[in-house]
């Protein structure tokens, strides 16, 4: 039996422009200080940048980076026996949607061009083609799983 109470999960609430769960989320994390409408302005701006630079609709790209930096692996430590082992362990799709979401706000805030609204549509626009820093962060990830795979089956 269950000790802790169950909670209800929130409605989510799609995108007014196109339509997508993953954009409203995008967005909250983007957001600083509780400025969403700035949030939803650079998000938007950046999307309008891509379609600029490349010619390509800027939904799709994001869509597209979002997959490619959604990671498959992770590590977590599982301590057994006096010893700490990093295991690998599959992610789940809201993990993995919240891991990369993180991933690419936080390797576009790391960027030096001038504004924001760049540095956001020039990360989207490297993870759609594999690569850049949030990339980068996945693959060390996977590699970490990977070079921990003979603990695997500490895994419960």
């Amino acid at each position: 039996m269950a000790r802790k109470k169950l909670f209800n999960k929130r409605e989510k609430v799609a995108d007014p422009i196109y339509g997508e769960y993953s954009v409203t989320k995008f967005v909250s994390v983007l957001m600083r200080r509780g400025k969403k409408s700035t949030a939803e302005k650079i998000f938007y701006g950046a999307l309008d940048t891509i379609e600029e630079r490349s010619g390509q609709k800027g939904i799709d790209t994001f869509k597209k980076a979002l997959e490619n930096v959604k990671p498959m692996l992770e590590v977590k430590s599982r301590r057994v026996g006096g010893a700490t082992y990093q295991v690998p362990i599959d992610v789940n799709d809201v993990r993995g949607d919240a891991l990369a979401t993180r991933w690419l706000v936080e390797a576009a805030r790391s960027r030096n061009e001038n504004t924001m609204k760049d540095r956001l549509a020039s990360e989207f626009i490297e993870a759609a083609n594999e690569r850049g820093s949030a990339m980068k962060k996945r693959e060390d990830v996977h590699k970490m799983a990977e070079a921990n795979r003979a603990f695997a089956h500490f895994r419960w």
